[in-house]
């Protein structure tokens, strides 16, 4: 019968960039029905030592990986004012592709990335990981079936610190402070809980906002607030920044007419609602399958034709959102989506 692996398709992964892109690698190398072909990342000891931990081949030239035919999905794992760029590279050359957060800093450029890869017939995913936890989608569901009943109220509050340092790190060196490389507190480290509050809520009609540098010496916002209406009439707030010391993690809250769903800084979640005196969040049931993450989401895409977690569609809402505080604040007005 000869040997049954060999038998079994299995999904050829390239990444960029082993900052974060390491552990999505790792990911890779570990689920079935995946296989890690190669690794690319501009410093060669990094992509040498993890090629090497994780037994594939490596380079720091993104177009060499790109060219081998061997691979059929390329993640990416770079600055955010890339990510784009670099996926469009991939989709002309035919292969499925994935993002990390936000897809990009740049609406216009997401809007071309989800055409190209509509019209090439490829997968095209987003990376955020709160679309892989149980949790998420029961409050998803608890919220979409009227469990705290009309929401009234959705509101994010992050309020996190980052050094100088944090800023003027990375590789390469100061990319995190740079406009044309990054986004501020709101499209980078709020950017996860901006896809929760629409992804929870629903479809955003219009937003005011302001945004300030007030402790960094960055080209980006360190503090940015937005005033939200949903389409169902819901109102919504967003509060970001990197200048609270110390950090006081994140929160987020939706208020209904029939009761609360608060999300606190460690990820639990409290459900009250009214006239009962004992809740759970682990009372709503969850029917649909989740894959573990974005590798095996993939798989599952790939292979078997399954809608992915987030596809560019959903990846381009948060992206609307915190493109539009920033526009908001620049002009004075209020934007609609």
């Amino acid at each position: 019968l000869g040997d049954s692996n060999n038998m079994v398709k299995k999904v050829k992964f390239g990444i960029l960039g082993l900052g974060r892109g390491k552990k999505t690698a790792l990911s890779v190398a570990q689920t079935a029905g995946a296989d890690l072909v190669c690794v690319c990342d501009l410093q060669e000891s990094v992509a040498q030592n993890t090629a090497q931990e994780l037994g594939c081949d490596w380079t720091t030239s993104y177009d060499d990986m790109m060219d081998r035919g061997d691979i059929e999905v390329i993640g990416i794992y770079t600055s955010s004012g890339t990510h784009v760029d670099f996926a469009s590279k991939a989709i002309s050359r035919g292969k499925h592709v994935f993002l990390t957060k936000p897809m990009d800093i740049s609406l216009e450029k997401c809007n071309q990335l989800i055409e190209s890869a509509k019209k090439a017939n490829l997968v095209l995913a987003i990376d955020f990981v709160c679309r892989y936890r149980k949790i998420d989608h029961q409050v998803h569901q608890a919220i979409t079936t009227g469990l705290i009943g009309k929401v009234v109220l959705a509101d994010l509050r992050m309020k996190w610190y980052r050094s100088e340092s944090y800023y003027q790190g990375g590789w390469p060196p100061g990319w995190r402070s740079r406009s044309r490389t990054e986004g501020g507190s709101a499209a980078n480290q709020g950017v996860h809980s901006i896809d929760q509050l629409q992804w929870f809520v629903g479809p955003v009609k219009t937003v005011q906002g302001k945004f300030g540098t007030f402790n960094h010496q960055i080209e980006t916002e360190d503090c940015a607030v937005g005033i939200l209406t949903f389409e169902s009439g819901a109102f919504g707030v967003i509060q970001t920044t990197t200048c609270s010391y110390p950090s006081l993690g994140t929160i987020l809250q939706i208020n209904g007419t029939n009761g609360t769903i608060t999300m606190d800084k460690s990820g639990d979640v409290d459900l009250q609602i009214k006239g009962e005196e004992t809740t759970s969040i682990n009372q709503v049931l969850i029917e649909k399958e989740i894959p573990y993450d974005i590798v095996e989401d993939m798989v599952g895409a790939i292979i078997d034709g399954r809608s992915v977690m987030a596809d560019g569609e959903e990846g381009r809402k948060s992206v609307a959102i915190f493109t539009c505080l920033y526009e908001s604040s620049r002009t004075g007005q209020v934007v609609y989506l």
